[in-house]
Order: C-alpha cells, then sequence, then structure tokens
C-alpha cells in the first residue's frame, strides 16, 4: 500500500511539473504534493522564506498554497511589469477569511476588488479625507501627541528602562482616533481608563487576527477539520469593532446636530464629521456601513504600522549611535535648541529623512504585497492564469544585492546619494505603488519623521538590554518579535525648552 501510495505522488508531482511547462507557466520548486501543494516548505518568516525559494529558482514563481496558485515576484522589474502594464489586471485583493468578516464581505476599502465601488472608496480616501490640505489641517494633533509622548518619557525615571512599542502605539492610537472622531484615550486628561483598554484590545486583536495566516484559506477541506476557532474569532472581533465604531459615528451625529443646524454647514473637525456631511447630500450610499469601513481602513492602517516602523528606527539608531549623532547635528544646525522641532521643518532635515527610507527599506511594514489576477495576463514572457494571487517579496527586493550596496547594512547616506529618488525601477516601495498604493504615505511620513525627529532632538539614547534584539515577527505588518528596551535622558542644551512643555 506504502509503495503504491508513493508511485501516485511521485507520478503526480512529474505530471504537474510538465504540465506546467507545456501551460508556459512560471518554475515551479519541485515537487507540487496533491492538496497542499508547496505549503510543506514555508516556515516563518514566510518572506524569508519566500526569498530563499527566490534565491534558488528564480525571481518569478508559480506555488501552489494548497488549492490557491500564487505568483510570486522577486524581482523590481517583474514587479515594475505588474504594476504598470498589468496594474488593473492585478488591482484585486485575494478573498480569504479576513476579508469576508474583518472586512464587511469585501466591501471596504482594503479588501473591495477593484470596480466602481473601490474606485469611489479610493476616491474619498485621497480627496476627502487624506488629501494634502485636510492633512496639514490636523497638524496640531500630531503636534500634541508627540509633546505628550515627550513629557511622559520626562517623567519617567533616568534610569528606568522604557518599553518603546506600547508608547508608540498610543501615540498613533492617539493621532488616528483623534482624526477620526475628535477623541483621545492614552495619557494625560483620559477619563475614561476601561474604555481606553477596550480600544487597545480591539486593535491589538485586529492585528493578530488579520495577519495570521490560516490554512484553511488554501486547503479545500471541510471546515469542521480546521475547527472553527479562527473564523469565530474573526466574527466577535468585528463585532466589538462595529459596536465601537458605531458609537463614535453616533456621538459625532449627536454633538453635530444638538443645536438643530445641518451637518454641512459645520466646520468639519474629523473624519467622521466630512462623512456625516457626505451622508446629508447622498444617504442611500454612504451608509454607516460605509463610515465604518473607512474608519477601520484608517485605524487599522495608520497605528501598528507606523508603531511598528518607529520602533524599528529607534532600534536601528540605537544599534548605530554614530547615526545618532549625525541626526542630533543636523538638528542643532537646521532647528536650533531654543524650540522645540516641527512639521514645518521636516523638509530642511534629509538626513533624517534617508533614516525614515533606509528603516523601511530594510524593514517594510508589508513585506509581502498581496494582489490577485482578474484575468489571464502575461508577466517575464510567462502566462498567468485568471485567479492566481500574487505577492510582491517588497522585502525581497529592498535587500536585493543586485540592486543595493550592503543591501543588509544600515546605510542612511545611500538615500542622499541617490538625491532623493524614491522608486528607481521599482526597487524601494515601502508603501506600494499602482491603484493599490497605500493611500496614507503623507500623513505617515510626516508622522515618522515629526516623533524621530523629536525623540532624537530631545533625549540621549541608550539600549536598556545588554543586546540588540532585532528578531522579526510577521502579522498584519512586520514588528519586532520583542519590543525594544531603551533608557534616555533630557539633552542638556534642550533643558530650557523641555522645562516649558
Amino acid at each position: 500500500m506504502f509503495l503504491y501510495l508513493l508511485l501516485f505522488l511521485v507520478l503526480y508531482a512529474i505530471t504537474k511539473h510538465l504540465l506546467n511547462k507545456f501551460q508556459n507557466l512560471p518554475p515551479s520548486p519541485f515537487p507540487v504534493l496533491p492538496i497542499i501543494g508547496h505549503l510543506y516548505l514555508f516556515k516563518n518568516p514566510l518572506h524569508r522564506c519566500l526569498s530563499k525559494l527566490s534565491d534558488r529558482y528564480g525571481p518569478v514563481l508559480f506555488l501552489q498554497f494548497g488549492s490557491r496558485p500564487v505568483l510570486l515576484v522577486s524581482s523590481s522589474s517583474a514587479a515594475e511589469e505588474c504594476l504598470t502594464k498589468n496594474d488593473i489586471v492585478f488591482a484585486n485583493r485575494p478573498h480569504l477569511l479576513a476579508g469576508k468578516h474583518l472586512g464587511n464581505n469585501y466591501t471596504n476599502l482594503t479588501y473591495a476588488s477593484y470596480g466602481d465601488h473601490w474606485r469611489n472608496l479610493r476616491r474619498i480616501a485621497t480627496l476627502e479625507i487624506l488629501s494634502l490640505h485636510r492633512v496639514q489641517m490636523l497638524s496640531h494633533i500630531r503636534a500634541d501627541e508627540v509633546r505628550s509622548l515627550i513629557r511622559r518619557l520626562l517623567s519617567s525615571d533616568r534610569n528606568q528602562v522604557v518599553e518603546m512599542k506600547p508608547l508608540f502605539l498610543e501615540l498613533m492610537l492617539n493621532n488616528m482616533l483623534r482624526m477620526v472622531a475628535d477623541k483621545r484615550y492614552y495619557g494625560e486628561s483620559v477619563e475614561d481608563v476601561e474604555e481606553a483598554k477596550k480600544v487597545h484590545k480591539i486593535v491589538t486583536d485586529g492585528n493578530l487576527l488579520g495577519g495570521t495566516s490560516n490554512i484553511g484559506d488554501f486547503l479545500p477541506l471541510p471546515k469542521w477539520i480546521f475547527g472553527g476557532g479562527y473564523e469565530n474569532s474573526l466574527i466577535e472581533l468585528q463585532k466589538r469593532r462595529v459596536s465601537f465604531m458605531q458609537s463614535l459615528i453616533d456621538e459625532r451625529r449627536k454633538i453635530l446636530t444638538s443645536d438643530g443646524s445641518s451637518i454641512s454647514k459645520e466646520k468639519t473637525k474629523c473624519m467622521i464629521d466630512v462623512l456625516l456631511s457626505l451622508q446629508e447630500s447622498d444617504p442611500e450610499y454612504y451608509t454607516d456601513e460605509i463610515i465604518r469601513g473607512l474608519m477601520q481602513t484608517l485605524i487599522t492602517s495608520g497605528t501598528d504600522s507606523s508603531a511598528g516602523t518607529m520602533e524599528w528606527a529607534m532600534s536601528l539608531l540605537l544599534a548605530n549611535p554614530e547615526v545618532i549623532k549625525k541626526a542630533q547635528n543636523e538638528l542643532d544646525h537646521c532647528v536650533g535648541n531654543d524650540r522645540l522641532v516641527n512639521e514645518s521643518d521636516l523638509p530642511k532635515l534629509p538626513y533624517l529623512n534617508c533614516i525614515i527610507k533606509e528603516t523601511t527599506r530594510l524593514y517594510p511594514a508589508g513585506p509581502l504585497i498581496p494582489h490577485e489576477s482578474s484575468e489571464e495576463c502575461t508577466v517575464a514572457g510567462f502566462r498567468i492564469p485568471r485567479g492566481t494571487i500574487l505577492l510582491i517579496n517588497l522585502w525581497a527586493i529592498q535587500q536585493d544585492p543586485k540592486l543595493w550596496d550592503e543591501p543588509t547594512r544600515f546605510k542612511p547616506e545611500r538615500f542622499k546619494e541617490s538625491e532623493g529618488i524614491m522608486r528607481d525601477g521599482f526597487k524601494f516601495m515601502p508603501f506600494g505603488s499602482g491603484r493599490r498604493g497605500c493611500p496614507s504615505e503623507n500623513l505617515a511620513m510626516r508622522m515618522l519623521g515629526l516623533t524621530l525627529a523629536s525623540l532624537i532632538q530631545c533625549f540621549e539614547w541608550e539600549l536598556g538590554n545588554e543586546k540588540m534584539d532585532m528578531i522579526e515577527k510577521l502579522g498584519i505588518s512586520l514588528c519586532k518579535a520583542n519590543s525594544l528596551q531603551a533608557k534616555c535622558q533630557p539633552r542638556p542644551i534642550m533643558s530650557d525648552v523641555l522645562s516649558r512643555i
């Protein structure tokens, strides 16, 4: 019996391999097994595992994630072909359980298929919520929250080890929730501590479940074999999300209509106000469900990824103290020591900008960019069937030794030498590209720049542990497996300014 089974597996693998060549599909690791496909090859972290497969078999690969065909792209030229010539073909997202439940049955901006509905959501996000004018108008929120973080660090004992990730996450949550609903939940002047804990759990559960791989998405087997734990957790989380976001909508609606005036005539202060104004003009389209979906997208995309990037940046700076000194010298020269750095100073701080770019090159928040083909197309001369999941291994491209000198080294100067070229040959695109590129890039860069500039300007930093830990963990974004432990003390040269904060 065992020999028959072995013979079947060998014949299946050989037949599948030859069939792929006959159909002009990209190279595929041998063998591909029945039912599980290439899943037997995968280890965590997935982006590193897939990079090794590309090193061995080539930069354009055809894989089987169980029953789902996957195109793995690890070269800048193939990525450019996918995101330019075939941009519309690959404008969909894969339909996975997380999108079904957390994305309102694939209808919110993150998970919706390309079409009129998605284009309208994207237009609202780009023009109404994240436009340059609106982001600039809310700059006072970012300044307030960064100053609050500075005060928290000033109040801590100088010899105390500070865990940085929770501070960054709370900073970003306050920033995003004030933008969305004009409410803050952490730090000073926060009355409802229990409510803050609930919000924190909703966000952290979403980051965990939204980025968790579910084997049931890829294996065509009955759901009872895997149990309903993962799907039930998604359903329960979405119920909590809907309840929380609806309470914010109801609260803003009550505030805006309390004096009997029209919402559209009110001066909009936050994202919900803007969307409620649109709801007045077109209530059939701008339902509360649509508003909740846009809220969820902004909060999810604007918290964990930015907080994680801040933590990576600080970890790299602490591991390279000479870089901190260069950045402090730039700040002292361009800003001075008689005031805090502000957003208007950021364009005058090219070295700081290089630090952020180099951080996102080494540790992109989304190391694997997922798309799905809506029709058959050609990539690198190979035929790609309709319904194929596209995974662009951004992490591998941004550390390709053919594109980058000393690719694993933290070297901010490389971007100064490139004279600010961001996406030369699609070798650097930490916010994605094409129709599905991140619409909040401008907001993220402003928040990253202001936070890091303030921490570098105001404090001297040192490691809280004997050795730097750079172990990765991939959830909804790429983050450190263990939170950065650091010590800080105020820079004497900034003592007068800090005493007045």
